[in-house]
C-alpha cells in the first residue's frame, strides 16, 4: 500500500494514520497493523521484556494482548494530541479493558479487574510507516489496577516491602 507522505517520512495526514492505527488495535486486525509498520519494525512496550522485532512479533504481541484483555480498547484523550517533528511523531492515547485471560509471559492469571491507562507513543517514521515504536505508560499503575501489585499503603504492600528488605539484606551477605 502506498502512503502519501509530507516532507520526509511522515504521512501527509497523521490524523488519518492515527485513526487507522487505533482501528487496527481495537479490532485486533494484525493485517491492518502490518500495513502501518515497516518490515524491520522495532516495537518497545513496557509490557514486553524485550522489544518485538519485525511484523510477525508485533502481530503476536497484539494477539497476546487480546488474549489477556478480550475487550481491549484504545482511544484518544479529549482533545486528541499529536505532535510531529521531522520523522518523529508523538501520539497520546488511553487503553482500557478487563483482564479476562492469562498474561503470558509472565503467567499472571486473570483477575477480572478493569484497567484504564493513559500513555504516549513515540513513532519514528520511514516511508509513511512506523519503523521504531516506543510506548510510555505507568506499568505500576496498571499492575495496581489489576491487583497484581498491592494497593499503596495496604498491609500487602507493607509485607512486600518487608520481603524486599529481607532479600536485600540477605543479598549483601
Amino acid at each position: 500500500m502506498a502512503v502519501s507522505t509530507s516532507a520526509g517520512n511522515v504521512p501527509a495526514d497523521m490524523s488519518d494514520f492515527t485513526g487507522r492505527f487505533t482501528a487496527a488495535w481495537n479490532a485486533c486486525d494484525t493485517a491492518a497493523m502490518a500495513e502501518l509498520v515497516t518490515e524491520d519494525i522495532v516495537w518497545a512496550d513496557p509490557a514486553l521484556a524485550q522489544p518485538a522485532r519485525g511484523v510477525a512479533e508485533v502481530q503476536e504481541f497484539m494477539r497476546a494482548s487480546f488474549r489477556g484483555f478480550p475487550d481491549l480498547h484504545f482511544g484518544e484523550p479529549d482533545p486528541p494530541l499529536l505532535s510531529v517533528s521531522g520523522d518523529v511523531a508523538f501520539w497520546a492515547w488511553y487503553m482500557e479493558g478487563t483482564h479476562r485471560g492469562p498474561i503470558d509471559p509472565p503467567g499472571f492469571a486473570p483477575t477480572r479487574r478493569r484497567m484504564r491507562v493513559e500513555g504516549v507513543d513515540q513513532w519514528t517514521m520511514r516511508d509513511g510507516r512506523i519503523a521504531r515504536y516506543r510506548a510510555f505508560y505507568d506499568m505500576n499503575d496498571l499492575a495496581r489496577q489489576l491487583g497484581i501489585v498491592p494497593a499503596a499503603g495496604s498491609t500487602a504492600e507493607r509485607g512486600m516491602v518487608a520481603l524486599q528488605r529481607l532479600q536485600a539484606r540477605l543479598g549483601r551477605r
